[in-house]
């Protein structure tokens, strides 16, 4: 079973994985290493029954620890920019990583996290990137800045302590926006280990995630499972609501893509009726079972093939033109950068 048996462990999951332990052990932990779940799944094999080599768990708690010293490492420089924000009068929205699995997982060191995702408004961009500067982070330049600013989501900052991403946007993808001013306006007000923080409506959390999901294919089961644990954790989900927001953007295809596959691959509790209320058309349903089969998606296919990935992107996209724009601009500006560097 090698591999395949991350889905088990992860669509049994608040229960232990049934049967027998698979032969090929190492496989499942390279599996849970690739998708960033080493931790979770040492966690979640602890409470089952199956017994695994003593050479595989020995590899298992040695990715778990590193994943862990990654993501301590990441809460650190998330703890020293809430503290700078926080000193400048800005309070972010928290997106994805160590806030999400201190909400939602066992414990928030068992699913990795790799940088700091911070979302403020508009008009908080310029006080904020001061605040990041202010603690040694190295912005972008002025022209990278400028068509960040026009183009994507955020601005990055970084230093030898990591990278911090200041969202201006939540998501730009397939040619196209998800503006952060209304989610802002629904944010709700927290605390993080001491710290004041905002994190999004559940609602609009579940669905930001499975946009941001689908968004990279789905190419880490982590973001799969994320959506599992955050339904499994907010039972009084108002799912109508979750079908307005997600209809509200202009990416409802994306958010069917990853809750589908959330539902179908771990497990996760999605109602019927809401995915038929997101459902793309039947061409697209098709190609999507195939593109986010169990085997490409363990096997991480559509990341290691270009050609792939862009054939996906192009025939997954919710509206085609915009899509074709943003493919154009990009071949431009890769051509161009070509060029330079000559």
């Amino acid at each position: 079973m090698g591999a395949g048996s991350l889905l088990e462990v992860l669509r049994a999951w608040p229960g232990a994985p049934e049967g027998s332990a698979p032969e090929d052990g190492q496989a499942l932990v390279l599996a849970a290493a690739r998708h960033g779940l080493a931790g979770f799944v040492q966690h979640a094999l602890e409470r089952s029954e199956w017994v695994l080599d003593e050479a595989v768990r020995t590899r298992l708690r040695r990715e778990a620890l590193a994943q862990a010293a990654r993501a301590m490492r990441v809460k650190a420089l998330q703890g020293r920019s809430l503290e700078a924000l926080g000193s400048a009068g800005v309070v972010p929205v928290l997106l994805k990583g160590y806030g999400l699995a201190a909400r939602f997982y066992p414990a928030p060191l068992q699913r990795a996290t790799t940088d700091v995702d911070l979302l403020v408004g508009e008009g908080e961009v310029e006080v904020a990137s001061r605040a990041l500067v202010g603690l040694g982070l190295r912005p972008l330049g002025e022209a990278e800045a400028a068509h960040a600013l026009a183009h994507e989501h955020h601005l990055t900052f970084s230093g030898p302590e990591g990278l911090v991403e200041l969202h201006f946007r939540a998501l730009t993808g397939y040619g196209q926006a998800l503006e952060a001013g209304p989610l802002l306006a629904r944010a709700e007000e927290s605390e993080l280990e001491g710290r004041r923080v905002r994190f999004l409506a559940a609602e609009d959390e579940l669905v930001y995630l499975a946009l941001h999901a689908s968004n990279h294919l789905l190419q880490r089961l982590a973001w799969v499972l994320d959506l599992k644990l955050l339904v499994l954790a907010r039972p009084g989900l108002d799912w109508g609501r979750v079908v307005e927001v997600a209809r509200g953007t202009a990416f409802s295809h994306l958010a069917w893509y990853a809750l589908e596959v959330a539902r179908g691959r771990v497990g996760a509790p999605v109602p019927e009726e809401a995915l038929a209320a997101l459902a793309p058309p039947a061409w697209q349903r098709v190609l999507a079972s195939r593109f986010f089969s169990a085997e490409r998606l363990l096997g991480t296919d559509l990341m290691r093939h270009k050609p792939a990935w862009v054939a996906a992107k192009l025939l997954l996209a919710p509206r085609l033109l915009p899509m074709v724009r943003y493919s154009a601009r990009r071949l431009r500006e890769d051509g161009l950068a070509a060029l330079r560097s000559r």
